[in-house]
C-alpha cells in the first residue's frame, strides 16, 4: 500500500468518524430536549395530582361532616 493510498484511507476514516460524532451530538441534543419536555410534563402532572388530592380531601371532610351531623 502506497502512502497516497494510506492517506486516502485515513481521510475516509476521518470523515466517517466526523459524521458519527456529528450524529451522536445531534442525538444528544434531541435527547436533552426530550428530557426537558418530559420534566415539564412531570411537573404539570405533579401539580394536577396535588390539586386532585386537595379536592378529594375537601370532599372526604364534607362527607364525614354530613355523616356525623346526621344530615
Amino acid at each position: 500500500m502506497t502512502i497516497d493510498e494510506r492517506l486516502d484511507r485515513l481521510t475516509e476514516r476521518h470523515e466517517a468518524l466526523t459524521q458519527s460524532v456529528e450524529l451522536i451530538a445531534q442525538m444528544t441534543r434531541d435527547n436533552a430536549r426530550q428530557i426537558a419536555d418530559h420534566t415539564r410534563q412531570i411537573g404539570a402532572l405533579r401539580e394536577a395530582a396535588t390539586t386532585l388530592l386537595q379536592i378529594a380531601q375537601i370532599h372526604e371532610n364534607r362527607i364525614s361532616g354530613l355523616e356525623q351531623g346526621g344530615q
